[in-house]
């Protein structure tokens, strides 16, 4: 039992901010379009990662997207305005996207 509790403590001290981030965006709605590495409606998480590496400016214009929508990046379907993100957890959207390999 004392093994199994440790092994859990390390799993989620190491996957723990992922997991958090995943936890904001299945709450905030975008796995209901987007998914770690197959398009869904929109793009994967791996694709806009490939896409905006290196940018010095990614996070937020990330950020923007996901707050403001947008279209006409990855197809004729554009993304919705998601009003009920605010810009604090958009930012933290956003950076963790661009971690997604």
């Amino acid at each position: 039992m004392k093994r199994t509790l440790i092994t859990l403590a390390l799993s989620l001290s190491v996957a723990g901010p992922a997991m958090a981030d995943l936890a904001l965006a299945t709450a905030k709605s975008c796995m209901a379009c987007h998914a770690m590495d197959k398009k869904v409606v929109g793009p994967s998480y791996k694709e806009v990662a490939a896409k905006y590496a290196g940018q010095k400016d990614a996070v937020d214009k990330l950020a923007g997207k996901i707050m403001k929508g947008g279209g006409g990046v990855w197809g004729p379907v554009p993304m919705p305005a998601n009003a009920q993100v605010s810009e604090a957890d958009a930012k933290k959207l956003a950076a963790w996207v661009l971690t997604v390999k």
